[in-house]
């Protein structure tokens, strides 16, 4: 939701930096442009830019203040991420129907800030709730199936030959359940379930098998948005390193998951939609149900350290936390019997 905050004062460096390097990439005008400013986000240094008299719109995000828990160990920096969206942009997602937005200026010097397009489309999180709240399954379906488009060409255009390193991820799950130890008030009996769980899987060969691939790294409903029909756009490539495609792939089912649970009450609900995902992902390598297989084979983990990545969150209610908690120990275990 958008916060409308004035007008950009012209005094301002970031005026001048807006007008004599971004703007001419979008538009030719002979006026002093107006920029009216918006906050994106509450939770986040993240800002929309429109001038009043060309209609150019773009993004500004300040890292100065950007930081958190990263899974990745990415450096969370405007240039990191104005390399990474360079990069996917290279390998054929720089026009629909899979579509990673351009990137127009780096300025350290104002609050290490990236500038990047506007585009227009609808956050995969509207769809999930129209699917949940009104029924418009076959349109959630439909949307996926561009997703996982997205996601297995931006894989395979970048597998191998490294082999998937687990144990990184595992640190990563440990880091997780370490803060929810600390921050959540969880007991300490689950704690040590969740510890036990989670390097219980270290010992399956399934974890280690695959090669690396690029991936997006924070693939959450709030980084993709939906054009016509299945036309893709991907945002927020800040956290894009190499791993396992299970970390893009799983953490996406493990969002339709929590975002199900929370919007009904049953987890449960989402399967058919993790279900059409993964079918539809692995329908774009030659063996699909070989693939299929070993997705799933590996997903149980992946699904487990979403919904607890989710439940760090401060602003979730202390009840739903422990359910996230809960959902998240009973798949683990379920994966591993």
């Amino acid at each position: 939701m958008r916060q409308y905050l004035g007008h950009l004062a012209a005094a301002d460096p970031l005026h001048s930096y807006l007008r004599d390097v971004i703007l001419p990439q979008l538009a030719a005008t002979d006026r002093e442009p107006r920029w009216r400013v918006y906050r994106i986000s509450p939770a986040s240094d993240v800002y929309l830019y429109e001038d009043k008299w060309t209609q150019a719109t773009v993004v500004g995000k300040f890292y100065a203040h950007l930081r958190g828990l990263n899974g990745s160990n990415a450096p969370q920096s405007a240039e990191n991420e104005r390399r990474n969206l360079d990069f996917a942009r290279s390998l054929g997602l720089d026009a629909l129907p899979d579509y990673v937005v351009r990137p127009l200026g780096v300025n350290p010097s104002l609050g290490d800030l990236l500038v990047i397009e506007h585009v227009a489309g609808e956050q995969l999180d509207s769809v999930i709730e129209a699917a949940a709240g009104s029924g418009r399954g076959e349109r959630l379906f439909r949307k996926l199936s561009g997703l996982a488009r997205f996601f297995a060409r931006l894989h395979n255009a970048t597998a191998g030959p490294e082999q998937v390193d687990f144990a990184r991820t595992q640190g990563y799950y440990d880091r997780v359940v370490g803060y929810l130890a600390a921050n959540a008030g969880i007991s300490a009996r689950r704690i040590d379930r969740l510890r036990e769980l989670g390097h219980g899987y270290a010992g399956r060969a399934a974890m280690w098998q695959d090669v690396q691939v690029a991936v997006h790294g924070d693939a959450t409903p709030s980084n993709f948005l939906f054009g016509r029909g299945q036309d893709v756009y991907a945002i927020d490539l800040e956290r894009m390193h190499r791993d396992d495609r299970i970390y893009d792939v799983g953490r996406l089912c493990g969002e339709l998951k929590h975002c199900f649970l929370q919007m009904t009450g049953d987890i449960d609900r989402a399967e058919p939609f993790v279900g059409h995902f993964l079918w539809e992902y692995a329908g774009h390598f030659p063996d699909r149900e070989r693939t299929f297989a070993a997705l799933t084979a590996r997903l149980p983990f992946h699904l487990g350290l979403t919904l607890l990545r989710i439940a760090r969150n401060a602003w979730l209610e202390d009840w739903y936390r422990k359910r996230l908690v809960h959902e998240a120990k009973v798949i683990l275990l379920g994966g591993l019997t």
